[in-house]
């Protein structure tokens, strides 16, 4: 039996979040709807412009939204990224500890520098915009991977964000092939269109032959596969991953389990805030599968997961909330 269900590396962000406009952005020269690297000073200059507006703060980052929601719903987790010795970086270490989430920064001295923060813009259509400042993120790279840790996993979740520099595409792929000498899932999720557009050839050595399982939004997968056919997409995958998840916000989301398309209805809610969405479905699929569950059943929980999210604000639930979803689903309501 493995130690844990999940290990998972990437990025580790001090999320803050903003109510906005596309008007809006658009006078802050940001673009809508993607993910969008910028420099420490750009950052500055924005949060300077933005004031007290912002509506929470949290401390997150894709793959660590992931793990967090695997442990809520009692999964065991590891989560390996590089955060500063700073206050946002204290603050997320506390925020994984208090999740139940297992973490090389247990075990290590946190480094100088400043932690990466994510501007997160909610706009009312529930479309996310990220602009991102690394920090000392963009410093992770094979030395912070917890060797043992990947060992000991039933199942490894890489970030498509890794993809962004040389140094952490190759401790992502160092992760995956430690990972694969052992036998163990493999999973990676593409991240962003973005990350697709502008980083291909390194989410391509990142996934490398044929990944186990792929995540991915449809606009993802659609640049991924260079087409604006879906059927072209799902075709394409195919060649690249042994089975796949493919969300599409409210037409639910298709799913390969290496045999079958299965195709999970969406949960219909009234929408708010789609930041974190992908994470949480993510994260309840993969606990799913730990648990036995057949590719459907691990698509529905999934899509509950992810339909309670968008009821709120912010990138994460309570983990009470969130054990109510799962505790609903095997109840049969």
């Amino acid at each position: 039996m493995k130690k844990f269900d999940i290990y998972a590396i990437g990025n580790a962000l001090l999320d803050i979040e903003y109510h906005s406009t596309p008007e809006a952005l658009a006078d802050l020269g940001i673009d809508k709807g993607v993910m969008t690297l910028i420099d420490e000073d750009r950052q500055h200059g924005l949060m300077a412009q933005l004031g007290d507006s912002h509506e929470k703060m949290t401390c997150g980052g894709s793959a660590a939204n992931t793990v967090i929601a695997m442990a809520q719903l009692g999964a065991s987790a590891h989560f390996d990224c590089r955060v500063s010795s700073d206050d946002a970086g204290q603050i997320f270490v506390r925020d994984l500890h208090d999740s139940g989430v297992n973490s090389i920064l247990d075990s290590k001295p946190l480094p100088q520098g400043v932690t990466g923060k994510c501007l997160v813009f909610v706009t009312p259509d529930t479309d996310r915009t990220m602009n991102t400042y690394l920090g000392v993120s963009a410093e992770l790279d094979v030395d912070d991977i917890d060797v043992e840790a990947v060992k000991g996993s039933d199942t490894i979740y890489i970030e498509g964000y890794l993809a962004s520099a040389a140094n952490t595409r190759d401790a992502a792929i160092e992760a995956r092939r430690i990972a694969e000498a052992q036998g163990n899932r493999t999973s990676i999720t593409l991240s962003d269109p973005n990350m697709v557009r502008f980083f291909r050839d390194s989410l391509e050595a990142m996934i490398g032959d044929k990944v186990d399982l792929l995540f991915a939004n449809e606009d993802e997968a659609l640049e991924l596969a260079s087409t604006d056919s879906l059927d072209t997409a799902i075709e394409f995958f195919k060649q690249r991953a042994r089975s796949f998840a493919i969300t599409r916000g409210k037409r639910g989301s298709l799913l390969y389990d290496g045999e079958s398309l299965i195709e999970v209805q969406p949960t219909v809610v009234k929408a708010v805030d789609s930041v974190g969405a992908g994470d949480m479905f993510a994260g309840a699929f993969l606990y799913g599968l730990t648990e036995g569950m057949s590719y459907a059943q691990a698509g529905e929980l999934a899509s509950r997961a992810a339909a309670r999210l968008v009821t709120e604000f912010g990138p994460r639930l309570e983990a009470s909330e969130t054990r109510a979803v799962l505790a609903a689903f095997k109840a049969g309501n």
